[in-house]
């Protein structure tokens, strides 16, 4: 996908405010209702509808108007947003060319301030060669609505918090810098895919030290799952880099041996096929880790200690157990989502939007609080009656009296309902005037300004 950054300079401070908006706007709409960015972003003269026909025109946003007029941000509104906010962190100050394409992701060249030029990866899950992931890795946790723009987040998330992880403990990866929605910023290794690799002085020393790391990860905790020729990086000094985390999982995870043996059969095919290695001899020390090996000297993932580390738990990789009970407390895998969420709004703020709420979502709020009180209330009424019935059941004139005034309440009660949902309504218009009273301003100084007044009134009662 072209990354066309021409566009990105002739955005306005407005055009990066609403393209906010329709984000905040898609956590509980797919498509978003144009009424609702029109009154959230509130720009004077209409400013609104010219800001969303430029990003419309840029095609920053999809318009959509299939069930109602609205709009939804495209992948190219969703780059603009990462990256608009890694400038004002000052991470870097300019994009180059692009380096690399995945199946999920593209990588370009970005530069600092200083000249240092470093790698950023887009992550792009929802391909059309690509669409199972939201089955096969369990980003979504238990949710059930997703778009592709918030799994490639989780995806970006992931893959952070595994390069922070691993660089801590050793492991040679890139240097990550910081990370932004979907986009991961770390450094630019200086070496070749070994798919590109046709030749190598110490092909046997090479292969002993990928096995070795894929066993050392084991005994972190962790598999790679995407183990291959392709997500490993050699330099002219025959260093060897890994890349490509996202989709790792724990070594308790149910399906975790047929990954790892998967990881290892793609290593051991590449080295015989390339470089006519033989594994009859299996040798005695990989690397530094000692393992037991089958007759052709692939370990067994049985024989792997995890006494290492437990990133898998630090990190909440997918598979590991789910409760873990840690001085008497039980603490859930998946309650990290609101701390999720956290960071979602905290992203939000940082695209110097002021003033900027979810009205859709208060509104809710207020009308299930006010629902709530009115059932309390009639539980209570309800109560209060039940008593006096079974207080006075001597005689049928009596029942019939406590009748009518049951009957009474409810009258009552109905009618302090309907007033607590006009004041509702009435607070969440914020004192604007209604429908019915816009267009009066056309009719002042003739005789219909009386009827417009009429109708004003009866549409407040």
């Amino acid at each position: 996908m072209f990354l066309d950054m021409e566009g990105f300079r002739s955005l306005s401070k407005d055009d990066f405010r609403v393209l906010t908006i329709v984000e905040m706007g898609m956590r509980n709409h797919e498509i978003v209702p144009s009424k609702l960015v029109h009154r959230i972003a509130s720009l004077r003269h209409g400013g609104t509808s010219k800001v969303l026909g430029n990003l419309h025109l840029h095609k920053l946003l999809h318009h959509d108007s299939s069930k109602y007029d609205g709009f939804r941000l495209t992948d190219h509104g969703y780059d603009y947003l990462a990256i608009k906010a890694l400038v004002n962190r000052g991470v870097f100050v300019s994009v180059g060319n692009k380096i690399g394409e995945g199946k999920e992701s593209e990588i370009f060249e970005v530069a600092k301030e200083d000249g240092t030029v470093l790698a950023m990866k887009l992550h792009r899950l929802g391909r059309t060669s690509f669409r199972a992931v939201a089955n096969q890795r369990d980003y979504l946790g238990h949710r059930t609505s997703y778009n592709w723009l918030y799994l490639s987040r989780l995806a970006a998330t992931k893959e952070f918090a595994f390069m922070k992880a691993l660089e801590e403990h050793g492991f040679p990866v890139p240097n990550v810098m910081d990370y932004n929605r979907h986009c991961v910023i770390m450094s630019l290794v200086q070496g070749y895919p070994l798919a590109q690799v046709k030749q190598m002085q110490n092909p046997e020393i090479v292969f002993e030290r990928i096995i070795g790391l894929l066993v050392r990860l084991a005994e972190h905790g962790l598999i790679h799952c995407d183990y291959n020729e392709f997500n490993i990086l050699i330099d002219d000094d025959e260093k060897v880099t890994i890349i490509d985390f996202p989709q790792m999982v724990s070594v308790d995870h149910r399906n975790a041996q047929m990954y790892f043996d998967r990881d290892v059969e793609c290593i051991f095919k590449f080295f015989h096929k390339r470089f006519s290695l033989s594994f009859q001899e299996s040798p005695d020390d990989i690397d530094g880790a000692e393992v037991d090996m089958d007759e052709n000297g692939r370990p067994y993932f049985s024989s792997i200690a995890k006494g290492a580390g437990f990133l898998d738990k630090e990190l909440a990789a997918s598979g590991f157990a789910r409760k873990q009970i840690e001085g008497g407390v039980e603490k859930d895998a998946d309650s990290g989502e609101e701390s999720e969420d956290g960071a979602l709004s905290s992203e939000l703020n940082e695209s110097d939007i002021s003033g900027v709420d979810s009205l859709h979502l208060g509104e809710q709020q207020t009308l299930n609080c006010d629902d709530e009180k009115g059932i309390v209330e009639e539980n209570q009424q309800n109560s209060e009656a039940g008593q006096t019935n079974g207080l006075e059941t001597q005689d049928v004139s009596d029942k019939e009296e406590d009748n009518q005034t049951m009957n009474s309440k409810d009258t009552e009660l109905t009618k302090r309902l309907k007033n607590q949902n006009r004041r509702v309504i009435a607070s969440m218009r914020g004192g604007r005037k209604s429908l019915a009273s816009r267009n009066t301003y056309k009719d002042k100084g003739r005789r219909s300004s009386q009827n417009s007044k009429i109708q004003k009134q009866l549409s407040d009662w």
